[in-house]
């Protein structure tokens, strides 16, 4: 079941057409990843689903029920472009978000220091934000989004200012919390962990959908029966134009395609005329697809 639905929406701002009838569906408890070039469309989608502006045509629905107001406190929201406040202290600052989503005093207190001691940032509590490193003030904007442990989590770049250790600490807290039930609306521009983490993918270019699907069946379909043997012996004659070969200590590398064979029968063809050493099949990654799809929407 999804917890978000999107039903044809669109949205123009003056001449510019920022969507144009998009749909999807993000199922509960999956991270979504919402792909795209920048100026896609992603942050006008995401603006709406916030409810901060409202779509031209279309519907949009929240686990089963019209998008509205009461579901404001069950989303929450990290922006690209982050929005503290560099005077005051981090503490009354998180206190003041969680109460904003509809926390009690006592329970944002007690998931304050909850957190705070999970980033070993407790000693930071009394100092203003502007005291703080960048990836100290990414942290804090983090804890305020999931203080309220929102049934969407909403994250717009996310990696965006972290060092590598830091990413890596974010990730994995955001596939913990989608361990817990939690949805995860995910929009970037850049790939590199879009396949670590993605269970789901749409892609957007120029306001419209041009892709959607798991990141499994949408690899899958990208396959284009390209292969990569590693062996020792003669090039088998029916490989006839490999697209690369190399030799290396005694051992030939060839890629190859093979339209018309699966890979059991490859396999089982090789077998008989060389040793193998490795075989597999080359699969495209969601980086070349995004690039791939792009550039079709860019020709069509």
């Amino acid at each position: 079941m999804s917890l978000l639905e999107i039903k044809e929406v669109s949205k123009i701002y003056t001449n510019h057409k920022a969507l144009d009838h998009v749909s999807l569906k993000v199922p509960k408890g999956s991270i979504y990843g919402l792909l795209g070039p920048n100026g896609a469309g992603k942050t006008s989608l995401i603006r709406i689903i916030n409810q901060i502006t409202a779509p031209d045509t279309g519907s949009l629905y929240f686990n089963g029920e019209a998008l509205s107001e009461k579901h404001i406190y069950k989303i929450g929201y990290l922006p690209e472009e982050r929005g503290l406040y560099k005077k005051q202290p981090v503490w009354d600052q998180i206190l003041y978000f969680a109460q904003l989503k509809g926390l009690s005093i006592s329970e944002a207190k007690q998931k304050t220091l909850y957190w705070l001691k999970k980033f070993d940032i407790l000693s930071w509590k009394q100092k203003k934000v502007e005291e703080l490193s960048k990836g100290m003030q990414q942290k804090i904007q983090f804890i305020i989004t999931v203080l309220h442990e929102p049934e969407l989590l909403i994250l717009d770049e996310p990696f965006s200012g972290f060092d590598p250790l830091n990413a890596d600490l974010i990730k994995e807290e955001i596939k913990g919390m989608r361990a817990r039930g939690t949805t995860i609306l995910y929009s970037t521009h850049r790939m590199e962990s879009v396949e670590e983490i993605c269970d789901y993918i749409c892609l957007i270019n120029k306001s419209k959908k041009i892709l959607d699907g798991s990141v499994k069946e949408i690899k899958t379909a990208g396959k284009q029966h390209h292969f990569e043997l590693v062996f020792e012996g003669r090039l088998p004659e029916w490989i006839s134009e490999p697209e690369s070969l190399s030799e290396e200590e005694g051992k030939t590398k060839v890629v190859f395609k093979a339209e018309n064979m699966d890979r059991s029968e490859i396999i089982k063809k090789l077998a008989n005329e060389v040793n193998i050493w490795s075989f597999r099949e080359l699969i495209p990654s969601i980086h070349q697809i995004f690039i791939e799809k792009v550039k079709e929407a860019q020709h069509a």
